[in-house]
């Protein structure tokens, strides 16, 4: 009796095995035909089966199931929507049973697939990003960091895109894992000038910008590394705390960066912001010098403070920030922005003035002869800005308008031309 029990049950498996050699089969021969449905339902079906496989077909099996998945995500995602997903678990159980069976068969060839697939969820991404659809935007970029976790930046993009989603619980999360993987966004580019087109183009490594370089197609090899973005992990964490009314929580989370580092003015400024936020102008001022008496020769620092002395109407000691700051870095184009509106600032009593005298030609005539003094004196910050910001169309339209005015045709003619062509 026994006998006839394990007959049968070999029969069983020996049957279950077939089984799952057609379905695979089938599965392989519709996925080289395109025909994903049946590919999907062929896979699905060796599921049901693959528990009790040998190891050479279950890592068939895993290889097919994330080319099938892969290919609906790419061609037919209506088909599944978590394709990608799916995809990228399979190829990550490939990975891992055939390293730990030492037979590595189908890896090589799965892997080229699988950077194919982080790729494709972060173009979509990015995308997303780009077209400020933020709540599919943090979805996918979160993705792309499931697939690869090594690309950490995809992480911070999500938490990025929540925020601008406004869901700054989720955003907060995502700043906070940021936080305790110790995440710096530190990153190194190389890039070289085109030798034909005289534009800079980016590189994957230091080796292949030096060997492009060493041909003659490319000159003037440049290697930069970015600043931490450390402090601005915590800055935004404490943004999104004060977003959602917990004022205590954020300050300490800033003076608990701070204790950590004590000489980052960033962090102080943060705290400066987080003030300002509540009303405490005193606290704010403080931060501010001890900001700048930390790195006096921070022209960023003198800029901000610029700013927000120019939104509280102190009008003259922005200046003198903005001053400063175009002292330190005769190069910052938005400090000669800045300084260019606060000249402006008086415009908008003149033009009111006039609307008041249209019928009064001489008062008229007065006011408007001020108005050109007031342009004469702003013009030179808004054609430093455009010197040193030359993609900013906002300071070609304010250049236009400055030079119809100052009737400068010349120079009128040429910023309208700009601006013609940008739209």
């Amino acid at each position: 009796m026994k006998k006839v029990v394990l007959s049968m049950l070999a029969l069983s498996m020996s049957l279950s095995i077939f089984a799952q050699k057609d379905e695979l089969k089938a599965a392989d021969k519709a996925l080289k035909g395109e025909d994903l449905a049946k590919a999907k339902a062929s896979i699905d079906q060796a599921e049901g089966l693959i528990a009790n496989a040998d190891a050479k077909l279950k890592a068939k099996f895993y290889f097919l199931k994330a080319k099938a998945y892969y290919e609906i995500g790419k061609k037919q995602p209506a088909l599944a929507a978590d394709a990608y997903d799916v995809a990228a678990q399979s190829f990550t159980e490939l990975i891992d049973f055939e390293k730990k069976s030492g037979k590595a068969k189908y890896t090589e060839e799965a892997q080229p697939l699988l950077n194919s697939l982080v790729a494709d969820v972060s173009n979509k991404g990015i995308k997303e990003y780009q077209e400020k659809d933020y709540a599919t935007a943090k979805k996918t970029l979160l993705q792309t960091y499931n697939l690869s976790k090594k690309d950490t930046v995809f992480l911070e993009y999500a938490a990025t895109a929540a925020y601008l989603d406004k869901d700054f619980d989720t955003s907060l999360t995502h700043f906070n894992m940021l936080k305790e993987l110790g995440y710096t966004g530190i990153a190194t580019t190389f890039s070289a000038i085109n030798v034909k087109t005289n534009e800079s183009e980016n590189f994957g490594s230091k080796t292949e910008m030096d060997l492009r370089v060493k041909t003659g197609e490319y000159k003037d090899p440049k290697s930069e590394t970015s600043e931490s973005k450390r402090a601005d992990i915590i800055k935004n964490i404490a943004l999104i705390l004060v977003e959602k009314g917990e004022t205590e929580n954020a300050i300490a989370a800033v003076k608990e960066a701070r204790k950590a580092n004590p000489d980052d003015s960033d962090l102080i400024f943060t705290e400066a912001n987080i003030q300002l936020k509540l009303g405490n102008k005193d606290e704010f001022a403080s931060l501010m010098k001890e900001a700048i008496k930390k790195d006096p020769t921070n022209p960023s620092l003198h800029f901000n403070v610029g700013v927000i002395n120019q939104e509280q109407g102190r009008l003259e000691e922005a200046k003198a920030n903005y001053e400063k700051a175009i002292e330190l870095d005769p190069n910052y184009g938005d400090a000669y922005l800045n300084m260019g509106a606060l000249v402006l600032e008086k415009d908008k009593e003149l033009v009111e003035e006039m609307n008041k005298n249209l019928s009064n030609f001489k008062k008229y005539d007065e006011i408007k002869a001020k108005q050109l003094d007031l342009y004469k004196v702003a013009l030179p910050y808004f054609e430093k800005a455009r010197e040193v910001k030359k993609d900013n169309m906002d300071v070609v339209r304010t250049l236009m308008s400055m030079y119809e005015n100052l009737e400068m045709d010349d120079k009128y003619k040429e910023m309208k031309a700009l601006w013609d062509a940008s739209k």
